[in-house]
């Protein structure tokens, strides 16, 4: 026995459409998982901060300061002669404790004063009681000598992984790290250091420079720097000030 469909036009219509609508579906679920994957963090829990995504010209020019006292003194008399109100000085707590009187004048200059750990040493290679011990003495010292709470961190050589990030959370601080490196520490020239400075300076850039001795042409650099960078309409304001209601750039940890 033979068996004849017949389909009318409308049911025609009708399969169509279920067709259409079937396939319809499965785009918009294969759409929101790619949306899924692309929105999903890179990293979960906190992260350090390089950057900031805002459509202000401004940045923060922030100094890390672990030993010496020459170098200080002039780069903060380039800040004072210059009128810059707002910048971020990581201080290492056994230089701070060793230089009470230039901690003060950082904190009489208005400026904002964060953890630049305790020992010089490499935090990742540290076992996390070990961290933990490093952050709070740091926290301690510079409370004592600063009468404030410092709740940003910039460990020392910038290194770090997922476990040092969690317990200086844990602790109440923000890790800081930078977009634009002025590698003053290298000595490179006045005029590089100036280049490399402003050439690669950006809107809601973190630039890192240091105000220890190891940075001998910095206090040469900073004046043009800071001129140039004016120039460019750019505004100088602290690492607090800059994420504050903005979009934080962050880079994964392994």
């Amino acid at each position: 026995m033979r068996f004849i469909w017949v389909l009318s036009g409308k049911r025609i219509r009708r399969v169509l459409m279920m067709l259409v609508a079937i396939f319809f579906a499965l785009g918009i679920y294969y759409a929101e998982q790619e949306n899924i994957q692309v929105f999903m963090p890179l990293q979960s829990g906190p992260a350090a901060i390089y950057s900031v995504d805002t459509d202000k010209k401004q940045l923060a020019l922030t100094f890390d300061i672990s030993w010496g006292e020459e170098r200080t003194g002039p780069i903060l008399d380039v800040l004072e002669q210059k009128g810059v109100k707002d910048a971020t000085f990581f201080l290492s707590s056994p230089w701070a404790e060793t230089h009470p009187d230039i901690v003060k004048r950082i904190a009489d200059m208005g400026y904002e004063i964060g953890s630049h750990g305790h020992q010089h040493k490499n935090y990742s290679t540290l076992s996390e009681e070990q961290i933990r011990e490093q952050i709070r003495k740091s926290h301690q010292i510079l409370t004592d000598l600063t009468k404030q709470e410092p709740n940003l961190i910039r460990y020392p050589n910038g290194d770090f992984d997922k476990r040092v990030l969690k317990i200086a959370d844990e602790l109440g601080y923000t890790s800081i790290q930078w977009d634009t490196d002025s590698l003053d520490w290298m000595n490179p020239g006045k005029d590089k250091i100036i280049n490399r400075v402003v050439g690669r300076a950006h809107k809601g850039d973190i630039i890192l420079m240091h105000a220890s001795d190891s940075s001998k042409q910095l206090h040469e650099a900073l004046p043009v720097i800071i001129d140039k960078l004016r120039d460019k309409g750019y505004k100088f304001v602290s690492v607090s000030e800059l994420i504050a209601g903005s979009e934080v750039e962050l880079n994964p940890v392994d």
